[in-house]
């Protein structure tokens, strides 16, 4: 089967630390994404810069990326303001997040879940031509409202189903959840809704995401997100750990024989560069 990598570490990966990547550096980044063989990027997300300063700059970045006719690049809005944001700056594919849980809605979004979702649904509704997909946080395990009811999550993605987004992506926020878990809250979701297209948004606590992703591969899941040098995590999810390492990841894979595309050699290439980026930036 095709398996496609969302690379998430100018987004996901930057958000976290502790410094602030100048633009061009990000860009520096990308291309060496690119020719690793990366033709998927979450470039940057598109939230309040007061309150994750990592991310300012986005309007600038999106212009400047490389390749953009042979890359998807896509951004993160957490509301109908950050998707206004994103289409000003040129951005033709948009991910919308909500989370399965009260708690981390509340922290990460302001808002309790109902809320946040009918504002980007507004969003999406005001902007036709943009190819929206959807990003559920704390899918699996809340750091504040514990493990996660398959139903509460099916719950959420019905909502997103009901705007017309069928590409949709789950997370394990903390990185925690285990391969069982996450497989029977696949199999809720796509008995209940065979048309929608899940994607895995894995953080690796415990070192079990590549079991995750091998159990989820033989559901049929061909999408993940993964950030190059293991970097990333939520500001908003105490707790949560670095997401799985891109380089791991396509290892995995290419050991399977599942083919990516990408490169390995380039790609060991592409992570030297996000650690000499991150060693050079200022701290926030």
């Amino acid at each position: 089967m095709a398996v496609t990598i969302t690379e998430v570490v100018l987004r996901d990966g930057l958000q976290d630390e502790p410094v602030v990547v100048p633009v061009a550096d990000r860009i520096a980044i990308a291309r060496a994404l690119v020719a690793a063989g990366v033709r998927d990027i979450e470039a940057g997300s598109f939230v309040n810069p007061k309150r994750v300063p990592q991310m300012a700059g986005a309007e600038q970045l999106f212009p400047l990326l490389p390749n953009p006719g042979t890359v998807r690049y896509s951004a993160l809005a957490l509301n109908a303001r950050g998707v206004a944001r994103a289409v000003a700056a040129g951005v033709e594919d948009i991910t919308v997040v909500a989370s399965a849980s009260q708690g981390h809605s509340r922290a990460n979004a302001g808002r309790d879940v109902d809320a946040a979702v009918h504002d980007v649904s507004l969003a999406v509704t005001a902007n036709p031509s943009v190819n929206f997909a959807a990003g559920i946080a704390t899918a699996f395990v809340c750091p504040f409202d514990g493990a996660i009811d398959p139903a509460a999550l099916l719950g959420v993605v019905r909502r997103f189903v009901d705007m017309g987004i069928t590409r949709i992506g789950l997370a394990d926020t903390l990185g925690t959840a285990t391969p069982e878990q996450v497989a029977h809250s696949l199999r809720v979701v796509r008995e209940a809704l065979p048309a929608v297209e899940p994607s895995l948004h894995l953080h690796n606590a415990h070192g079990q995401a590549l079991d995750t992703v091998d159990a989820a591969l033989e559901l049929g899941v061909t999408r993940f997100d993964s950030a190059a040098g293991g970097y990333g995590g939520c500001p908003f999810a105490p707790g949560a750990h670095g997401n799985i390492a891109t380089e791991d990841l396509v290892a995995h894979l290419h050991s399977r024989g599942e083919p990516t595309g990408i490169d390995e050699g380039a790609l060991a290439e592409a992570v030297a560069t996000v650690r000499t980026a991150l060693a050079h930036a200022e701290p926030v």
